[in-house]
């Protein structure tokens, strides 16, 4: 175990992505736990998804007075230079990104704009105003066609088969760049499948929830065969906190430069879930929140397609550096995360 070195209480935090599902959920649970902590949030609030989720999100956050936000985007460098000169925020957590495997197929500019050049103004920005522990959002889709399961952070990750994947990997090349020659301290989170409460609608469960409850026939990739770590989304967030209260050690190496103070782990389920078995268990569950009637005919709403491009056919985390590391493991079964999605689905769009 890792002893805790950064301590949360009283410290100005930056939060990118606060209005987006993780960014959202940790600014909350961070003004939970941490006493007198004050929070600087930055989304743009596009409308890649529904905006009156970001919005309801946003909403909630608000209501705390120690919470700051600016609509803008990260790769606004003089905005983000504004932000670190005004607040010197002790700790950042990199959250924002365009996301989705598919969308950046055919909209790669918007990925190249945040994932790269966004995070490139956060890193300088690290580099120009000292912080004590950068977090940043990496993804389980480094690794990309690796055959290995479950995968490891130990595991070469130079097979990426999106653009989406290829920008998150880049992101943890930066990282260690600027660790290496600035001295750092950086820890990437590379997220596997993130569901619950409030989610992303781009995302399977819930773009499936949408199609059901319209009459639509679903399509389930690779014929099934599919395989998903499915993270809940409290499970990431309380990583993530753990993770925020250890920043990689400084150290000198024999030639008397810094050695990168610079880490990598997994947040997954370590158990991944057939697709098809997902969706009868979301099914179920969407039945028993009244978001489908109970006499629903699922069968007749499902239809198994070949695999989509930039999709694999199975991920799996292996967490074992961060059950080391900080005595953690996502821990949520999949019928309870998606009974608790299926019950806000119901109250958020049927009331």
């Amino acid at each position: 175990m890792v002893e805790y070195n950064v301590n949360l209480a009283g410290k100005t935090i930056f939060v990118t992505g606060a209005a987006g599902f993780i960014g959202s959920n940790l600014v909350k649970k961070l003004f939970e736990d941490c006493s007198s902590v004050k929070i600087i949030g930055i989304d743009n609030m596009n409308d890649y998804y529904d905006v009156k989720i970001k919005e309801s999100r946003l909403s909630e956050l608000c209501k705390n007075s120690n919470f700051v936000f600016y609509k803008g985007s990260i790769a606004d460098k003089a905005l983000i230079e504004e932000i670190f000169e005004k607040h010197s925020p002790a700790v950042v957590v990199n959250l924002a990104a365009q996301a989705g495997v598919r969308y950046s197929i055919t909209n790669p500019d918007a990925y190249i704009e945040s994932n790269l050049i966004g995070f490139y103004n956060i890193l300088e920005a690290c580099r120009n105003h000292p912080v004590d522990h950068l977090v940043y959002a990496s993804s389980s889709s480094v690794y990309g066609s690796n055959k290995k399961v479950p995968y490891s952070t130990d595991d070469k990750v130079d097979n990426p088969v999106s653009l989406y994947a290829a920008t998150k990997k880049s992101n943890e090349l930066m990282a260690h760049a600027y660790s290496k020659l600035y001295n750092i301290p950086s820890t990437g989170l590379r997220f596997f499948t993130v569901y619950g409460p409030a989610g992303r609608p781009d995302m399977a469960y819930f773009g499936f929830t949408d199609k059901l409850k319209a009459g639509k026939t679903i399509q389930i990739f690779n014929y099934g065969n599919c395989k998903r770590d499915f993270t809940y989304i409290d499970d990431i967030v309380e990583g993530i906190m753990k993770v925020m209260q250890h920043a990689p050690e400084k150290a000198n190496g024999e030639d008397g430069l810094p050695i990168s103070p610079y880490k990598i782990y997994n947040i997954g389920n370590n158990n991944p879930e057939n697709l098809l078995d997902f969706v009868q268990i979301l099914s179920e569950e969407l039945v028993a929140a009244g978001v489908l009637p109970s006499d629903y005919d699922f069968e007749a709403h499902k239809e198994l397609v070949a695999m989509q491009p930039g999709d694999v056919p199975i991920t799996y985390a292996d967490t074992s550096a961060l059950e080391e590391d900080f005595g953690f493991k996502p821990s949520t079964s999949l019928r309870e995360g998606l009974r608790r999605f299926a019950k806000w689905y119901a109250d958020f769009y049927m009331k």
